[in-house]
């Protein structure tokens, strides 16, 4: 594999979600990431899953998605000597990504001040629900707590999203630091520390509405019309009118089918847009139950209106889109599954996905003779617990 992170080492002590998908990211990108897990207490996801006998492999589809192209020891970071055997990796190590609570690693003498004195070129991320100073700092967190205080719970109408897209913003922007500090590096020869916060992240996801919310004027404004769903004949659609323009292409569009609403065309600002009065949004809602949504769809593309029927996640991952993208590869881990890829391609340098997810402790052997451990050694390390 030869991707544009292909000479980044990775220490990977994360568990869950947003630090696995971190460095999963840097993964695909062809960076050697080595798991770090412990020998008693394997990362949580590897338990999580539709799949029970995958969960109880240790390779549930939670972890799956966030594993390929790594490499996985098994490491008690609790005895003296695991922790040497740590300590012995960051020296060659590039980066090292943990979301433990802040001050955990620390306290085990893994923080930031102790491994940059081992090696000052090491990139340290550390990820966490609030980040490393201020009140909330000591404080653990999970994805639907983030939501719940950062307002984005309250944002959509009391109901918490079935998604944990605030794990893997995080991630996402872990990833992000971690590259930009990279390139700094490379200019100035030297690491630093990373910190990234969940609830930070969830603001920042928001931005236009945290904005909002902090600005003076009582403004209290509905869904748009134009960017809203609809019921149809058949199912749901839902529209992408964003623009004023966008509007008038739309009552053009109704006039040429013979459902007109005229009061369409008067749209020509962003106040106008806001104040769209009920009885245009009910004939806008009589108007699209009047056909099928395939049929709303091509009409309004052919318009170069934004639309889509609302689908099922189920309908959504055989999209076509998908398929021609080839955003789900094959599972090297099981060929009659997929995996998602990154979001982005690359014409050079892009994502693979190339390995199977390990298992735990799949590769701590060959680790430790990387390290220059005998098998004496390795064999009285494993026998007492410290590696598996």
């Amino acid at each position: 594999m030869a991707g544009a992170l292909k000479d980044i080492k990775v220490l990977d002590v994360t568990h869950v979600l947003a630090g696995p998908f971190c460095s999963y990211q840097l993964a695909l990108l062809g960076a050697d990431v080595l798991k770090i897990e412990s020998p008693f207490e394997p990362d949580c996801a590897r338990g999580r899953g539709p799949d029970d006998k995958a969960n109880a492999a240790g390779l549930g589809l939670n972890y799956q998605v966030q594993a390929s192209n790594k490499r996985a020891i098994a490491l008690d970071l609790a005895d003296a000597r695991g922790r040497d055997i740590l300590l012995q990796l960051v020296r060659t190590a590039d980066v090292f990504v943990e979301n433990y609570t802040t001050g955990g690693m620390a306290r085990l003498g893994l923080g930031y001040e102790t491994l940059s004195e081992i090696n000052p070129a090491l990139v340290h991320c550390s990820i966490s629900g609030y980040g490393d100073t201020g009140p909330n700092a000591g404080k653990g967190a999970y994805d639907n707590v983030i939501q719940a205080v950062s307002g984005t719970v309250a944002q959509c109408g009391g109901i918490k999203p079935g998604v944990s897209f605030v794990d893997y913003s995080t991630g996402y922007s872990a990833a992000f630091a971690i590259a930009a500090a990279l390139v700094q590096r490379g200019t100035t020869g030297k690491g630093c520390h990373i910190s990234v916060s969940m609830l930070e992240v969830a603001m920042q996801m928001m931005a236009p509405e945290v904005a909002a919310a902090q600005h003076p004027a009582d403004v209290s404004r509905r869904r748009e019309a134009g960017i809203s769903d609809y019921e149809t004949a058949d199912g749901r659609l839902m529209l992408g009118a964003f623009r004023p323009q966008q509007y008038r292409r739309l009552a053009a569009l109704l006039e040429q089918l013979g459902v007109a609403v005229p009061e369409l065309e008067d749209i020509r600002s962003w106040e106008d847009v806001w104040s769209v009065p009920d009885d245009v949004r009910n004939a806008l809602a009589d108007v699209f139950r009047t056909r099928k949504t395939d049929d709303w769809v091509r009409c309004l593309r052919e318009a170069d209106l934004p639309a889509e029927p609302v689908q099922s996640l189920s309908e959504a991952v055989q999209h076509s889109q998908l398929v021609a993208r080839g955003y789900f590869q094959a599972n090297p881990q099981d060929a009659d599954s997929t995996l998602p890829l990154t979001a982005f391609r690359m014409s050079d340098g892009g994502p693979e996905l190339s390995s199977a997810p390990p298992r735990h402790g799949q590769h701590s052997r060959d680790v430790l003779r990387e390290l220059g451990l005998d098998e004496d050694r390795i064999r009285e390390l494993a026998s007492a617990g410290v590696v598996r």
